[in-house]
């Protein structure tokens, strides 16, 4: 059997197309497939506008930007996800704080959150950074009710789980990245995610303001819209007036995100099928699995377990060309933040997590042989 990757991108004939198309028109970087990029992914997430941007950490980074993080102003995050979603703050000169995960999600456990909050004295702290671990949607309507409570801004971390939502308390549906609750939501198009780019980001907003102030600081922080301008001098001018980043998408890579856009469901869907594969395997064996409430809607951008012997259960599995994954190793143990304070045991919750856990191919085109050899060869390591 070839080898089977935890996972992968999916390009069609038709992204293939689509790209050649870009390729072919008069625009590579800033034309219009961008805009139709951006106008088809708000509408899937049902957001009022949206932003493409290089990548998801560039994402993140502008978010901070927009919401004005200063030196010295404290954020709080999870440690269970990817640099990025702390690094956004530090880059502003923040100071990231975390806050453990609920052992029954492996997303940020709003207790702790409450804990921190409570005592400190208020306006410690000034945002809250909850990640949508693996696919599985943060209930964002009991985060808004505990950010308004202190004058926090969200940041949701969106980028595992585009296509995925929560049921609230008045049983409404809320996808992931609507801006309902969060103030500015962020998407990964990398490889591996549902939808590919190569590279690239989304922020999605209902905040107008927070909207135009997103466009200029993606490109150097220059405008060149008439109603903005402070002075103009005719068709050429334009005005610099904040510090941006070039932190833009481009048209072939839009193109290439507008095509996969139009299959998302599709993808879902046989995602949704692999994991729930997955779960009657494993149910009643040793292998963890993670519960899935009917008040959501998992994404499945992963699909994690965990065991006892992990580090001999991904050997063993290597060994079979099964290239298995581990997301995440806890962020706060990293060199970087251990210099800044943090240690092992300041976050049990996710420290057992990180030493059980174990990411299994999960992607639309993995065949139902190649899933039957994963469950067989994790069952029979299991026993």
């Amino acid at each position: 059997m070839n080898p089977i990757p935890y996972g992968r991108q999916h390009i069609t004939d038709e992204d293939i197309q689509a790209v050649v198309g870009a390729l072919q028109s008069d625009f590579l970087t800033q034309g219009p497939r961008i805009k139709e990029f951006e106008e088809a992914f708000a509408k899937y997430v049902n957001a009022q506008y949206a932003v493409a941007v290089a990548n998801g950490t560039a994402a993140l980074h502008l978010c901070a930007l927009a919401l004005e993080v200063k030196p010295g102003q404290k954020v709080i995050t999870t440690p269970n996800t990817f640099a990025a979603s702390a690094n956004c703050i530090q880059y502003c000169g923040g100071e990231v704080v975390f806050a453990d995960i609920d052992p029954e999600t492996y997303c940020l456990d709003i207790q702790k959150v409450k804990d921190l909050l409570e005592s400190s004295p208020k306006g410690t702290y000034q945002g809250i950074i909850p990640v949508d671990f693996a696919g599985y949607p943060v209930n964002l309507e009991a985060f808004r009710e505990l950010a308004d409570e202190y004058d926090l801004w969200i940041i949701e971390d969106a980028c595992h789980a585009p296509g995925g939502h929560f049921i609230d308390s008045k049983g409404t549906k809320q996808h992931c990245g609507n801006g309902k609750f969060a103030d500015l939501a962020i998407f990964s198009f990398h490889p591996v995610k549902h939808i590919a780019c190569g590279e690239g980001g989304m922020i999605t907003t209902n905040n107008k303001q927070l909207y135009e102030q997103l466009l200029i600081l993606r490109t150097h922080g220059i405008t060149k819209s008439s109603d903005l301008l402070e002075e103009n001098h005719g068709g050429w001018y334009y005005e610099m007036q904040m510090l941006g980043y070039n932190y833009r998408i481009t048209d072939v890579q839009a193109s290439l995100g507008t095509s996969q856009l139009k299959r998302a469901d599709e993808g879902i869907a046989r995602r949704r099928a692999i994991a729930k594969k997955y779960d009657e395997a494993f149910a009643g064996t040793v292998v963890k699995t993670l519960s899935n409430p009917s008040s959501i809607a998992h994404a499945y951008h992963l699909y994690v377990i965990q065991v006892e012997n992990r580090k001999a259960l991904y050997d063993h599995l290597r060994a079979q060309k099964i290239f298995v994954q581990v997301h995440y190793i806890p962020v706060h143990l990293q060199p970087y933040y251990r210099e800044l304070g943090w240690k092992k045991g300041d976050l049990p919750q996710a420290e057992s997590y990180y030493e059980h856990c174990l990411s299994l191919p999960m992607y639309p085109t993995l065949t139902d042989e190649q899933q039957q050899f994963v469950i067989e060869q994790v069952l029979a390591f299991a026993k």
